[in-house]
């Protein structure tokens, strides 16, 4: 029936005010009826809302511009299948790599140059995951293709690794407390610092454009390093006798907080930062106790200035664990500056096993993710239960959070992939939802360090011949 006056064509305008009720799939769909429905169903601004309402947020740069061959409809699609691969796991919608090189025991791995989950480029998936290891050498990889790109050697056993992102450089530590930078694009040493300590727990972070690096060392001390050359810059005490093991900086870069867990007497202390980077010669570092002791872990909270959350012994009920938690502030009174520590919530937390070692990450300002020998837990910041899990029968060795994943490594020799979801009745949760394997148990001893990025995940496998293995899995789309 040929179009009249009683039976007007429905305009595009129209048309594209419908399809916003339609599905992915609907639309497509549509798009097949005619010429003019194609034309209504192609509209980038439709896809471009389906893209936002999903994600909230979109990496534009990857797009281009609206007549690019990187359309709002082909980033759609893609991140759609990449994600559903991501949450199910299936032979196929992976490829997993073995890197192998190291000779000794991995020590630690992280990305150098990931693709964000925050921030994801769809089309640039390329990703390098530096280790380093007790077999003296600092090693990059193209977790894609499992090709090697650069080894370093040095003179003592690694003990640690940690990179700063933005301008690709490598950190390490050794077993005679050398810290020691490396460009992360060729392995090439930009300095080098000796703290003479036997144990180094390092922290990066940048304040006003400055890059500072500080270091807890074996003797209690925290020392802060300037640029990549790493000038000495301040050097404060802060557990005499024992090794400063627990180091973190708040999201404001305005606090600093040390401590130790192997003491049971003495508190984790907050630091002002503008007290190690720029240090006065005429007064001391601004520094305050926290008011617990036996910390066991400690997280600040991301998207909030100075949130602290830190699980630590129960002074009256022996092996129970105590969530609690703080916000930091600064007061100044007349010419005196102080730090102001506020305690916002303390909950017991008698689901953890009495004595294990606790791993704690934090998801965003709602929840925290605690990993404690078999199990997982999710917790709201006021100390409630939202969710557990017991997906491994060997104790969890490490974890990786993200906004959309967790990721657990345990001695079993799998990796256990969870992800975010959001409920009406429960808010943000978790779901299960497969395991990756990484060999041979004849082989191999289990996963020791794990770490991803949006479209990857790489893990340290422990040899029982002292040679240990990267495995990368990259996910396709």
């Amino acid at each position: 029936m040929e179009d009249g006056p009683s039976h007007p064509q429905v305009t595009t305008d129209c048309l594209i005010h419908i399809f916003t009720y339609l599905t992915q799939e609907d639309l497509i769909r549509a798009s097949s009826v005619c010429k003019d429905w194609r034309d209504a169903a192609e509209t980038p601004w439709l896809w471009r809302r389906m893209c936002l309402q999903r994600w909230s947020f979109c990496n534009l740069a990857a797009l281009g511009s609206e007549h690019d061959t990187y359309s709002w409809k082909r980033y759609f699609l893609r991140r759609s299948v990449l994600e559903a691969n991501m949450t199910k796991g299936r032979t196929g919608s992976y490829t997993c790599k073995s890197l192998r090189g190291h000779t000794g025991r991995v020590v630690g791995l992280v990305y150098l140059h990931g693709n964000s989950s925050q921030n994801p480029n769809l089309w640039n998936t390329g990703a390098t995951v530096c280790s380093a290891s007790a077999d003296c050498t600092v090693r990059a990889w193209n977790v894609q293709n499992g090709e090697p790109l650069w080894c370093t050697s040095v003179q003592n056993p690694l003990t640690g690794i940690i990179c700063e992102e933005q301008h690709q450089v490598v950190i390490t530590s050794d077993s005679t407390g050398m810290i020691q930078t490396w460009q992360g694009q060729t392995g090439q040493e930009l300095g080098f610092y000796s703290t003479s300590s036997p144990h180094c727990t390092m922290l990066q972070y940048s304040k006003n454009n400055d890059w500072f690096l500080t270091v807890g060392t074996s003797l209690g001390a925290v020392q802060t390093l300037s640029g990549f050359t790493l000038a000495s810059t301040s050097r404060v005490m802060v557990c005499d006798s024992f090794r400063v093991d627990l180091l973190l900086v708040s999201p404001d870069k305005k606090w600093v907080v040390a401590g130790t867990k192997e003491s049971s007497d003495l508190f984790p202390k907050v630091i002002s930062s503008e007290s190690l980077t720029s240090p006065s010669e005429d007064e001391d570092p601004l520094c305050q106790s926290l008011p617990v002791t036996e910390c066991k872990a400690a997280v600040f909270v991301p998207g909030l200035p100075a949130r602290l959350v830190i699980v630590h012994q129960s002074a009256s009920l022996r092996g129970n664990k105590i969530l609690t938690v703080f916000d930091i502030s600064f007061k100044k009174i007349k010419c005196k500056s102080e730090i102001i520590v506020q305690q916002v919530e303390s909950t017991p937390l008698t689901q953890l096993p009495p004595y294990s070692e606790i791993l704690l990450e934090a998801k965003s300002s709602n929840c925290i993710v605690l990993a404690a020998d078999k199990q997982l837990w999710v917790y709201s910041l006021k100390g409630a239960l939202l969710t557990s899990f017991s997906d491994h029968i060997k104790p969890i060795s490490s974890i990786c959070v993200d906004s959309f994943r967790v990721v657990t490594a345990s001695q079993d020799l799998s990796l256990s992939v969870l992800t975010w979801k959001n409920s009406i009745e429960h808010g943000v949760t978790l779901e299960s939802r497969f395991h990756l394997l990484g060999g041979s148990h004849t082989m191999s001893r289990g996963f020791t360090h794990v770490a991803c990025d949006y479209s990857s995940i790489v893990a340290s496998v422990e040899g029982i011949d002292g040679k240990d293995v990267l495995k990368a899995y990259s996910f396709t789309s």
